[in-house]
């Protein structure tokens, strides 16, 4: 009972760090990075789709990107929707098959305004893992008339262990991430 409740908030922490990778990979830094673009919400015939699933994303020089449409009716709103992305800045153009997106050289300002946005989302993901945390510590309350107090102080103790490790895990992530942003 103990081993699956600390195997299950384990499992939800590593995919709390790992969602913050993912949110980290959105926030560009000096190249251009298919992944900032993955996540744009394009409206195609009235539904918000995510660009991967309408297009393929190339990467041939550092801060530009050639988005390939796989409907070429969804050509114009792939556009506007890049355009249309705040924090992105991106120069859009397009010649009827392919778009071509050219992002601009980052200033020191806005390196710093980034590595804002992504302490934000790490703090985001600590939060993230506290709360499975508390989870965790409730149901191992409510186990100790089961087990005995014992067993649950050892299991507290252990998930305490397993709290520190991830949000050690995303304190990596963060400085790696920094250090790639502030790097010119």
């Amino acid at each position: 009972m103990i081993a699956d409740v600390l195997s299950d908030s384990t499992q939800r922490m590593t995919k709390a760090v790992e969602a913050a990778k993912d949110d980290f990979a959105t926030v560009r830094t000096g190249r251009a990075n298919p992944q900032m673009f993955a996540k744009i919400l394009v409206s195609y015939y009235g539904t918000m789709t995510p660009l991967e699933q309408l297009a393929s994303l190339q990467n041939p020089e550092a801060r530009t990107l050639l988005i390939t449409p796989y409907d070429k009716g969804a050509l114009r709103d792939i556009e506007v929707a890049i355009r249309d992305t705040p924090n992105l800045g991106a120069n859009v153009g397009n010649d009827g098959v392919i778009i071509r997106a050219t992002l601009p050289e980052l200033t020191a300002d806005r390196r710093k305004e980034y590595v804002k946005i992504v302490r934000t989302k790490a703090e985001d993901a600590k939060i993230s893992v506290r709360n499975l945390r508390r989870k965790a510590k409730d149901e191992l309350d409510a186990l100790k008339s089961d087990v005995g107090e014992d067993e649950v102080s050892r299991a507290e103790k252990e998930l305490e262990l397993i709290t520190k490790s991830h949000v050690d895990s995303i304190d990596d992530a963060l400085k790696r991430k920094e250090s790639e942003l502030l790097e010119i």
